[in-house]
């Protein structure tokens, strides 16, 4: 659990450098998004949130190899909450009583799920779920497609949606990879599901963000990243809670990810209040 938490961590943090880098670019000359990006990959903060999401991802691996796939998922989602609070010291933003509510509800359904979740399940992965894996990795470049063609808020929701069943592909993949040998993956579906899920989720969201409601967006994305792999990790591959504890895990799971929905403003570089 304190590798999941490590990574929302990282992921919350990285986000706030990355703002307040990218803003500083976007100061200092002119230029269309690639332009923009040059300036800010000079940035120290922004070398800095990059390395945060490397070792972010690290820690991920790490977390799903030792603890159930739903207590990974929800400690991901409370990076919201680390981003709102990193926010509030570094941008000045200033978070509602809400939302200062909706923080420690996060604390406390992450608290609930550390109490109640088991060890990693211990079923393989059978072939036909590494092949459903990667058919859904490419059902969300589909979903894709289909997103980047509507308008308004149902845009923002289908791609955030899309987004966040790229990166439950992640979660799932890395489970269904037993094996590091290069003969190995290159043979293996899941291997290919990470790799397409991964990058499509990337784009998805950035494409959800950077021409639609940030909030729908990220409220999808969280509920794609979590629910689906979750679901998958209990039927399929075994995870379980501690012994009598499964309502404590499920109310927990709740309640982290409410609290995390009510933060979903801060699923973007949060702006600086004046």
């Amino acid at each position: 659990m304190l590798c999941a938490l490590g990574a929302a961590v990282c992921f919350g943090t990285a986000t706030v450098l990355q703002a307040i880098a990218t803003r500083e670019a976007a100061t200092t000359g002119s230029g269309g998004d690639a332009a923009l990006l040059l300036r800010a990959l000079r940035q120290w903060r922004y070398l800095a949130g990059l390395a945060l999401d490397g070792l972010g991802f690290l820690l991920q691996i790490a977390a799903l190899r030792s603890i159930p796939i739903y207590a990974v998922g929800a400690a991901l989602a409370a990076s919201l909450a680390v981003t709102a609070v990193v926010a509030a010291r570094l941008l000045h933003v200033r978070l509602s009583g809400v939302e200062w509510a909706a923080v420690a509800v996060v604390c406390a359904g992450l608290g609930m799920l550390g109490l109640a979740s088991g060890t990693e399940g211990d079923r393989a992965g059978s072939t036909a779920l590494k092949y459903a894996t990667l058919a859904t990795a490419v059902a969300v470049l589909l979903l894709g497609l289909v997103g980047g063609r509507m308008s308004g808020r149902g845009r923002a929701l289908t791609l955030g949606l899309g987004a966040g069943f790229g990166f439950g592909v992640v979660a799932v993949s890395v489970r269904l990879i037993d094996d590091l040998a290069p003969a190995t993956l290159l043979t293996n579906p899941a291997t290919y599901a990470l790799l397409i899920g991964g990058g499509a989720a990337f784009i998805l969201l950035t494409s959800a963000l950077q021409r639609g409601s940030v909030t729908t967006a990220t409220a999808g994305l969280v509920i794609g990243e979590t629910v689906g792999p979750a679901l998958v990790g209990v039927i399929w591959l075994g995870d379980r809670t501690r012994e009598g504890l499964a309502w404590l895990a499920v109310l927990g799971f709740v309640v982290a990810i409410a609290g995390a929905l009510a933060l979903t403003r801060f699923g973007e570089a949060p702006v600086e209040e004046e």
